[in-house]
């Protein structure tokens, strides 16, 4: 049985938490987690990740059994239902003018047992974490473009100037390209799902710390959204993170 905290927080400076975050259940027993956040400096980034998250849940609910039976009709159904979504914000944004240009990142994990298939669009991350983290998700970011042609290395990256900009973003386009990644908890009980109002401000060594600790489940939320803040709090901080072990509360 998994046990999970999600934290939505608007941080210290900005007035609007662009943020949406999401975890269901369905009757058999998958869960479906998502993180979404709206693209800052852009008209109604809260609409395209409320959209998003709203719509991917009532999806997730009233959709067939049939439709997550196997792995593959699982890998199916993110990859059609989030390019439907995909549309549907592309849409609205070119019929509402105050949303012209709006979008947002987009992890979406189906977890059942301990398999899990994430979507993943943007620069949210998800990392597993056990006596190590590992950031099962790579950005979809103008450094890790320039990354892959050499131009500069992973560590010049991760201190660039425009680390935050993305390439890729749900209902900027009329067709969105999705990223499918397949994780497994037999070797990480922990699944941390995040915004980068998380991952930019607390480094992933001190993430993984924080969550290995000996604390309840809802006290590590509370202090990772604790820590974000104390190093500025610049930005919406926003996550899920799951546990498989029963005795976590």
């Amino acid at each position: 049985m998994f046990q999970y905290v999600v934290e939505s927080d608007t941080g210290k400076i900005r007035e609007v938490n662009e943020d949406s975050v999401a975890v269901l259940k369905r009757p058999d027993g998958l869960l479906l987690a998502i993180v979404a956040d709206g693209m800052g400096g852009h008209k109604a980034g809260d609409v395209a990740s409320k959209m998003t998250v709203d719509q991917l849940s009532r999806y997730f609910l009233d959709d067939e059994a049939k439709a997550f039976s196997t792995l593959d009709n699982k890998k199916r159904w993110l990859s059609e239902r989030i390019q439907t979504i995909n549309r549907l914000v592309f849409d609205h944004s070119m019929a509402n003018l105050e949303c012209k240009g709006m979008g947002t990142t987009l992890v979406a994990a189906l977890i059942e047992g301990d398999e899990g298939i994430l979507c993943h669009i943007g620069d949210s991350r998800a990392y597993l974490i056990n006596g190590g983290i590992e950031q099962i998700t790579r950005d979809h970011s103008y450094v890790n473009v320039l990354v892959d042609s050499g131009e500069i290395s992973q560590e010049e990256a991760e201190e660039h100037p425009k680390k935050n900009w993305i390439v890729r973003a749900l209902g900027t386009e009329a067709s969105i390209e999705r990223e499918l990644i397949h994780f497994s908890f037999m070797t990480a009980p922990y699944l941390l799902i995040c915004s980068d109002g998380l991952s930019n401000k607390i480094p992933k060594e001190e993430l993984a710390s924080i969550v290995r600790s000996t604390a309840p489940l809802s006290q590590k939320g509370q202090e990772l959204v604790t820590l974000a803040n104390d190093l500025g709090g610049e930005d919406n901080i926003s996550f899920i993170l799951l546990s498989s072990m029963d005795k976590e509360v």
